[in-house]
């Protein structure tokens, strides 16, 4: 996942993959404190994803216009 093709998405589709990718990553660990855990990497990935999601998300939210917001 490339943050270019993040950038494309709203933020209400940011936020399911922030949600999904957390429940992954959670998922991965327990799977490695149990030892049942295949490939070590996909940790990292998970973890770079979200952290490009994040990224994605918090830079929609400094150039959203001033009057908008959250309610």
């Amino acid at each position: 996942m490339k943050a270019v093709e993040l950038r494309h998405e709203t933020e209400e589709e940011l936020r399911e993959q922030e949600t999904e990718l957390t429940d992954q990553l959670l998922a991965l660990r327990l799977q490695k404190v149990t030892g049942q855990l295949e490939k070590p990497s996909k940790i990292k990935e998970v973890k770079n994803d979200l952290a490009r999601v994040l990224t994605v998300l918090r830079e929609k939210e400094r150039t959203e216009p001033a009057g908008e917001g959250k309610g």
